[in-house]
């Protein structure tokens, strides 16, 4: 990796860090036009196809203190920028190696 991609990473992700660490301090804890929309046509909840890890940009069991959604915010920003890491790595390496397989 070179010095400017290295640097476009490193900007990318403090500024995606500043925004995890604003986020729940200015979240609306109103429904989203989706939720509001089904609770007004009184659509029942239906169960979730899987567990999410952090549910709703919480940590289980702080949900209702904001430095839990911040914690989950870093955390998913990291998980994020890893796996496009690993992918890029990946598409990297292919190209360089000449196959588009």
């Amino acid at each position: 990796m070179n010095t400017k991609n290295r640097n476009l990473i490193i900007g990318g992700l403090i500024i995606a860090l500043i925004i995890a660490v604003m986020a729940p301090f200015l979240a609306s804890s109103n429904p989203d036009g989706l939720e509001s929309s089904a609770e007004s046509l009184e659509v029942p909840e239906s169960e979730a196809a899987y567990t999410a890890p952090l549910p709703d940009y919480a940590i289980p069991g702080m949900e209702d203190n904001p430095l839990g959604g911040v914690v989950a915010l870093i955390v998913g920003t990291i998980v994020v920028l890893l796996v496009v890491l690993g992918v890029a790595t990946i598409i990297g390496k292919r190209k360089k190696n000449g196959t588009n397989e």
